[in-house]
């Protein structure tokens, strides 16, 4: 019995209980435990991502604590347990592993659109800072301009200076 639970209790504690039942039967509960980190599996979405990232729904994470619970006869539940067990833990498992995984590209997508919106407000303050320096550039441009050419002031006192 403990072998074919190993896998699962290397992840997380388990209650076993057994009950005895009327007509001589029994039943033996197998109660996976919740863990802090099943809880903060969407927590990485936050407010801001919340329509940009799916979650993984509280139903897959409720799975996670789902029991196993086993009725009949003793000589029945010695002859299934192990193979009842081993297919319990292997279901466990491959669930555990779709929500890791789901966490893992929760994380990465959002890092991506972090990153994302990162390159996109730098990309906002170059566009800016070109356009105001190309804006300087037309500016000393329209000063050298205006400097070349006379106004009506500046010639007539030029002139007025020649004729003294």
């Amino acid at each position: 019995m403990f072998i074919e639970l190993m896998p699962l209790i290397e992840n997380r504690p388990l209650t076993i209980t057994v009950a005895a039942l009327s007509e001589g039967r029994i039943r033996v509960n197998v109660v996976p435990q919740a863990l802090a980190k099943d809880s903060k599996v969407n927590e990485k979405i936050g407010y801001a991502n919340k329509d940009k990232v799916a979650q993984v729904p509280e139903s897959a994470i409720h799975a996670l604590t789902v029991p196993l619970s086993l009725t009949g006869a003793p000589e029945e539940i010695d002859a299934e347990l192990a193979q009842q067990l081993t297919t319990y833990v292997d279901s466990h498992l491959k669930l555990e592993h779709a929500v890791d995984e789901a966490k893992r590209q929760i994380a990465e997508a959002i890092k991506a659109i972090e990153e994302r919106e990162k390159n996109r407000s730098k990309a906002k303050t170059t566009t800016v800072t070109k356009a105001d320096d190309t804006k300087s550039d037309q500016n000393s441009e329209e000063a050298k301009i205006a400097s070349d050419n006379l106004t009506l002031f500046e010639g007539a006192g030029t002139t007025s200076a020649k004729l003294e």
